[in-house]
């Protein structure tokens, strides 16, 4: 009995060991790493301004996925959607949108806590996405900047391309709506960035 009671707890420090790092040292490199990246050139910085719903100042539990989204207004912009975000009386932001015309604005700090993906704010970065009419499809030029923003993410955070979510993954919400309707378009735009974080890794070996 003795000798089980010995394996038993040496198995269960082992557990306990690996739970530690798994939740607590692992995700706060992730956090870590977040507030030392730099964002890069082709991203407009125009963060929100800290206040008790859109942007708490609250930092991430860890990063774990990518949610899209897609903007509820059709043909709006980038810069309408980041100033409605900036609004006092406004309830929601995402750390990233991407505008009709192919532009990048974040709004939230990626190591905080955007107000975007409900219960999966703690965990995940969120982008919004413009879209011009009703469908929700996104034209080509907003499409290629969201394939080259998500896998420059997933790069950065060691995620793979079915890290990547919709809204609806989270919630149910038919959002980001064009792929949930086209479940074979949103498995292609997966795919888009997994090649996409290929070329990234590929840029850094021969760097």
């Amino acid at each position: 009995n003795r000798i089980f009671a010995f394996f038993f707890f040496f198995l269960i420090g082992d557990w306990l060991i690996a739970v530690y790092l798994n939740f607590f040292v692992i995700s706060n490199n992730k956090v870590q790493k977040a507030k030392e990246t730099e964002i890069p050139e082709w991203v407009d910085k125009q963060i929100i301004h800290k206040h008790s719903t859109a942007r708490t100042g609250i930092l991430l539990d860890d990063i774990k996925n990518i949610v899209i989204h897609y903007v509820g207004n059709p043909n709006t912009s980038a810069k309408n959607n980041r100033d409605y975000f900036n609004k006092p009386s406004t309830g929601v932001s995402s750390h990233f949108i991407v505008g009709l015309s192919g532009e990048i604005i974040q709004c939230v700090p990626i190591y905080e806590r955007s107000a975007a993906s409900n219960d999966r704010n703690k965990d995940t970065l969120s982008i919004e996405t413009c879209h011009p009419d009703e469908s929700g499809k996104f034209n080509q030029a907003t499409y290629n900047s969201l394939v080259k923003l998500t896998a420059y993410l997933c790069y950065q955070f060691d995620l793979k391309q079915d890290d990547v979510i919709r809204h609806y993954d989270v919630t149910g919400k038919i959002c980001p709506k064009y792929y949930v309707e086209n479940e074979d378009e949103w498995e292609n735009f997966k795919k888009d960035v997994g090649k996409a974080i290929d070329d990234y890794r590929k840029a850094e070996k021969n760097n």
